[in-house]
């Protein structure tokens, strides 16, 4: 993560609650307040959460301006038990108010992706399968979500469509099949590694044959599944195979456990349930 990027994502986010006003017309509710009025808050998690945002937090109020001091008490990728203080907060009360929402809607929907990871995680945390994202991300918080993953003790896929080959079913009908496309990514881009998306066996062959670097099993079943890991294991070209599609709390260690390398889970950053978090005024 840059800062100028997570600068961005606040600036928008305040422009949202603000209208692009500056606070103190924007606000109108913290302006009932005193200008000069001081006050001291504190932020607890009322839920068991892996922690994540501190950066946005921080940016929230030094955009916000009003010299706020903040303490913490957990760093990103921390385990905060329900009820626990995350951080504190002392400086102007309207800029406190003011920033309040905006700090923890970062900090509920990226603790939300990690709790969720560490969740998954600890499922097939006796395999040596890795927990992979995906593209399924919020529009604008694509490189925040695949943060919030690897604090939650999962693995990052690609970033976006620009530093990696994902050759899917569209992909192969366009270029002729399998082989084709494997052929036409490692002329255009020799750098890349290259996965192929493969819906049955046969089509795992051709992809093994043709050099693919990780292989998307789709919709295996899980026969198909540990068939695809001894094909593997045989072949003289192995590749990294990945699990994808319906996986969830109840699927995932059984997937895990037929050897397979990776499972993607677009759940993980689309499927987000918030953390419950609150901010109190303290004496």
């Amino acid at each position: 993560m840059v800062a100028q990027e997570i600068a961005q994502s606040v600036k928008i986010a305040l422009h949202e609650d603000l209208n692009g006003l500056p606070p103190t017309e924007g606000d109108i509710t913290a302006n009932l307040i005193p200008e000069d009025k001081q006050a001291k808050a504190v932020v607890i998690t009322r839920e068991d959460a892996v922690f994540c945002g501190q950066a946005w937090t921080q940016e929230v109020f030094r955009q916000l301006g009003g010299d706020v001091k903040i303490t913490w008490f957990v760093k990103d990728g921390d385990f905060a038990k329900a009820n626990s203080k995350l951080f504190s907060l002392e400086g102007s009360a309207r800029t406190l108010l003011t920033g309040e929402r905006t700090a923890l809607n970062f900090i509920q929907t990226l603790s939300g992706i990690a709790s969720k990871v560490k969740l998954y995680i600890d499922l097939i945390a006796e395999t040596d399968c890795k927990l992979l994202d995906t593209r399924k991300t919020l529009p604008g918080l694509r490189n925040a979500s695949k943060y919030a993953v690897l604090c939650g003790g999962g693995f990052n896929h690609r970033l976006g469509l620009f530093d990696a080959y994902l050759i899917k079913e569209n992909h192969i009908l366009a270029c002729g099949g399998i082989a084709q496309a494997i052929a036409i990514a490692n002329e255009q881009h020799p750098e890349r590694w290259v996965e192929v998306e493969v819906e049955s066996i046969e089509e795992l062959k051709l992809a093994l044959d043709a050099g693919a670097q990780r292989v998307m099993l789709d919709n295996f079943t899980v026969p198909m599944m540990i068939e695809a890991v001894a094909i593997n294991n045989k072949n003289d070209h192995t590749a990294d195979l990945e699990v994808s599609g319906n996986v969830n709390r109840k699927t995932i260690l059984t997937y895990a456990k037929t050897g397979v390398d990776y499972i993607s889970v677009g759940a993980l950053t689309k499927h987000v349930q918030a953390v419950d978090l609150s901010m109190r005024f303290v004496e």
